[in-house]
């Protein structure tokens, strides 16, 4: 049976990697947030840029086809 001394220990080990997990956890989590961001960011620009082009297209271009 383990003493009370191993057992906090065992416990402080458990912890300190733990404490390093959540912290390499919050650092990727924080990267992809800022990578999410960043593409939001952009596919509003292109989307704005699409808008853009196709309201300067020629006339059948904005058209529907026959079809819709």
């Amino acid at each position: 049976m383990k003493t009370l001394s191993e057992r906090i220990d065992a416990l402080e080990m458990r912890i300190a990697y733990q404490d390093d997990t959540i912290e390499t956890l919050n650092q990727t989590i924080t990267a992809q947030w800022k990578q999410i961001d960043a593409l939001t960011r952009k596919i509003s620009e292109l989307g704005e840029r699409l808008q853009q082009a196709e309201a300067n297209a020629p006339g059948p271009a904005n058209e529907r086809p026959p079809h819709y």
